[in-house]
């Protein structure tokens, strides 16, 4: 497909007008070194951007700090009017934004767009959000007393979030920030860092029409400087990190160390029991998408399938001949389901993974393969005979490699499926209601996401998004994950003419009253 990135980046009112040159928007500072942001498809530049110093930093946490004094005094619903203004706007630019990912990450058109909706749908429940703010008035024991909790700004919020999802995942956690009074400071990735500046480039429209303080801010840097900064700066009440459990793991030890807070999205290893009774064309278009989707580069990806050794060859065979019709190539083209990998050292992992998987006695079916060329291009590999307590299933590998393992009934299948460290998404495909309950059970899935005859991947934003275990169980999104971004205040007025305390304690007597 013919793209005018000039055209495009105009679109966005990024200032860079061709590739090379350095875009640098208000909202951030960058007087570092340029970071280079390639298209994974044919690896050519599409542009580069300043990252942040030190003094670059400390400049843009010191103005978040100021944000957040005076943004936590503007009433909640006039807080939620600014986010439904960037709703607007989203709306507006949702075409040329999910071009810009589709671009710069390698996701098809048709997610990148997708990605855009998720922000828009956010948008439009943090809106209504700001109007409940809910907290609880509670009976006191006390007479002439009344005990209720309110909830209040936490101040500035860090957040860290990983390529897959360049903006929608900062969405999730600003957009109910901002309701909830904080200003936020965004690290994106170094994989996809002119997605993060169009999006500022947007909140920066908002910001100058409504005369807001700089709610929204960015920090883009080469590598990890700027998240561990972030981690261990007593100024950022809350850090919120997407990514690998590994860095999860170092971001939650800093921020515990200061007594800050952590919100923690990590890994996922996710897998779909399909069972005797399974309806198999419900199950296949589910498997392929969840495993095929982002070309395997999503935290939600389906990565293991459990499936009765009753139906195994006909799943197998489905899924090769579903797995032959995928359109493999420029993520641009209508027609394409599957883009690349985001750079070399994921082809090498999905490289690895394979071979390690061939070793250990699994077969591969279908792809197993590096496409040869420009671009970061790999075959989605179906591996058959497949074993769960192999290291190579055990752990996440971002790439679009799906592990056929075997099993019996129900109890086993679970069994097998809670036998990993990671706890983010799940599925059962199942005509028995009391199958389906069971995995949905206290004893079923452990996942933080169970689902029943849906697939593992496109969770819907009302709900509460995240997982338990290596997963780092922190939510998301909807329900009431709105208040991981507030801290609780539990308060209790005396309006009585009397001092009575609580549990019936008498403090003094006789002369030694009180």
């Amino acid at each position: 497909m013919s793209l005018d990135r000039n055209a495009l980046l105009a679109r966005l009112d990024l200032q860079a007008q061709n590739a090379g040159a350095c875009a640098e928007p208000q909202g951030w500072r960058g007087t570092g070194p340029t970071l280079a942001s390639r298209n994974p498809s044919d690896e050519s530049l599409i542009a580069e951007i300043a990252t942040v110093t030190a003094d670059d930093y400390d400049a843009v946490l010191e103005s978040a700090v100021a944000a957040a004094r005076a943004w936590r005094e503007v009433p909640a619903p006039k807080r939620g009017e600014a986010v439904r203004r960037l709703g607007l706007l989203l709306r507006e630019k949702k075409d040329a934004l999910g071009t810009l990912i589709a671009l710069e990450n390698g996701k098809i058109k048709a997610e990148g767009d997708g990605e855009v909706q998720e922000m828009i749908d956010i948008a439009d429940f943090a809106v209504g959000q700001a109007r409940m703010l809910y907290g609880k008035t509670m009976h006191s024991e006390r007479p002439g007393h009344r005990m209720y909790e309110q909830w209040h700004p936490l101040g500035v919020v860090g957040v860290i979030t990983a390529f897959n999802f360049p903006v929608a995942v900062w969405a999730w956690n600003a957009l109910l920030s901002a309701v909830c009074g904080n200003a936020t400071v965004w690290k994106p990735s170094p994989k996809t860092p002119l997605a993060a500046i169009a999006v500022q480039q947007l909140c920066n429209r908002i910001i100058a029409e409504l005369n807001l303080p700089p709610i929204f801010t960015l920090l883009i840097d080469s590598g990890r400087d700027a998240a561990a900064r972030l981690a261990a700066d007593p100024r950022v009440s809350l850090v919120s990190f997407t990514g690998s459990s590994a860095v999860g793991r170092q971001i939650a030890q800093v921020v515990a160390e200061r007594f800050g807070r952590c919100l923690l999205e990590c890994s996922g290893n996710n897998a779909i029991i399909v069972a005797a009774d399974a309806d198999l064309d419900l199950v296949i278009p589910a498997v392929v998408f969840g495993a095929v989707g982002t070309a395997g580069q999503r935290c939600t990806t389906t990565r293991r399938l459990l499936v009765h050794e009753s139906i195994e060859p006909e799943v197998v065979r489905r899924l090769e001949a579903a797995y032959a019709q995928v359109p493999i190539g420029d993520p641009l083209e209508p027609s394409t389901l599957m883009g690349p990998l985001i750079d070399a050292t994921a082809v090498a992992a999905f490289t690895r993974a394979v071979a390690e998987a061939r070793a250990a006695g699994g077969t591969v079916v279908y792809g197993g393969n590096a496409k040869t060329g420009p671009g970061f291009f790999v075959e989605p590999t179906i591996v058959r005979n497949a074993r769960n307590d192999w290291p190579v299933v055990q752990r996440e590998t971002f790439a679009p490699i799906l592990y056929v393992i075997r099993c019996g009934d129900l109890p086993e299948a679970i069994s097998l499926h809670n036998a990993v460290p990671q706890g983010l998404s799940s599925a059962i495909f199942t005509r028995s209601l009391r199958d389906a309950e069971a995995f949905l059970s206290a004893t079923g899935s452990d996942c933080g996401i169970a689902n029943v005859n849906i697939g593992t991947s496109g969770a819907e934003i009302g709900g509460a998004f995240g997982g338990e275990k290596e997963t780092g169980g922190g939510r998301e999104a909807g329900s009431d994950a709105w208040q991981a971004y507030m801290r609780r205040q539990t308060s209790t007025i005396n309006w009585s003419r009397e001092l009575p305390l609580a549990q019936g304690i008498k403090f003094g007597g006789g002369s030694n009253a009180l």
